[in-house]
């Protein structure tokens, strides 16, 4: 057992970023959280941190050996999990990593009633629209949009599908007119997202083209084109999960049924792994009964709002 020795406080060290806190989360002496990673890396025979008086970082081993360590305990858990009568509390770390905007507005409100919920759950997130590496950044969950790579390595569960829609203010309509059918987009004006041309709208043939429209106004955040579509700027192409309180509140107007044809899939996906830690499946087992009735939408309430 000896040649595990240290290993919790390595850890701590890491996710601590620093072995003051670390040794505040350990209740040791800082000197006690030094002296235990020294002998550790003198055991190892390599350099696990690169240290100076004013920052520490990870040596290229000292990532490879805490990625593995994560692994060995989370095997450990699952051991445990296993043999335990099932009353357990969910406690523990999970690192979770979800795009920026549907991350604060769908996803973080589920982790906050998960944390206080479960007292011993730990949770960090990262809110990034970035492509993470669940494996080689030492993920537990992500969540994606877009097709999922096709891999042995994860295992993937469909939320379901953000469907995107046409939106206008009715100041705007009342300025502008409604517009009724493809055609009818040439002739006003959108707000756009970052370097795109135009949508992909079904036309009244069934087949999806580009509407381009005339724009003066482009913008690389959703919330940012939403608010300028409530301020009467222009049409926008959002996803419904995104503008439902504009809705409800008739600041904004659904537009042309038939353009509900942009779909993408969203899913949350996890390392593949014989037996999923229970703080692991505790949060799986949150977003998954709270995130799909968010992106489910009522084509029939669709319909029936655009015809009007």
């Amino acid at each position: 057992m000896d040649s595990f020795s240290g290993i919790s406080v390595f850890i701590q060290a890491v996710e601590a970023g620093s072995f003051i806190r670390a040794a505040e989360r350990l209740h040791l002496t800082r000197s006690a959280v030094g002296k235990s990673i020294a002998r550790l890396e003198e055991r190892l025979g390599v350099r696990l941190f690169q240290r100076n008086t004013r920052s520490q970082s990870l040596t290229a081993e000292g990532r490879a050996y805490y990625e593995r360590c994560l692994r060995a305990l989370e095997e450990l858990e699952s051991a445990q999990a296993l043999v335990g009568d099932g009353q357990r509390e969910p406690a523990g770390q999970v690192r979770i990593s979800t795009p920026v905007l549907f991350g604060r507005l769908c996803v973080a409100p589920v982790l906050v009633e998960l944390a206080r919920r479960w007292p011993q759950l730990d949770i960090v997130a990262s809110f990034t629209d970035r492509r993470v590496d669940l494996i080689g950044e030492g993920v537990d969950l992500v969540l994606r949009s877009g097709p999922m790579p096709d891999t042995s390595e994860l295992v993937a569960r469909r939320m379901g599908a953000q469907t995107m829609m046409l939106y206008a203010s009715p100041d705007y309509l009342a300025q502008h007119g409604r517009p009724r059918h493809f055609k009818d987009l040439a002739r006003h004006h959108g707000i756009l997202y970052g370097k795109t041309s135009g949508w992909p709208i079904r036309d009244e043939t069934g087949e999806v083209r580009i509407a381009t429209v005339s724009s003066r106004l482009r913008f690389d955040d959703l919330e940012a084109i939403a608010d300028a579509t409530v301020a009467g700027a222009g049409l926008a192409h959002l996803p419904c999960w995104l503008i439902r309180d504009h809705l409800k509140a008739g600041r904004l107007v659904k537009l042309m049924p038939e353009a509900s044809f942009a779909t993408i899939d969203m899913h949350l996906a996890w390392p593949l792994t014989r037996h999923l830690p229970l703080r692991v499946r505790t949060v799986i087992d949150a977003l998954a009964a709270a995130l799909p009735p968010l992106l489910r939408v009522d084509r029939r309430k669709i319909t029936a709002a655009a015809a009007r």
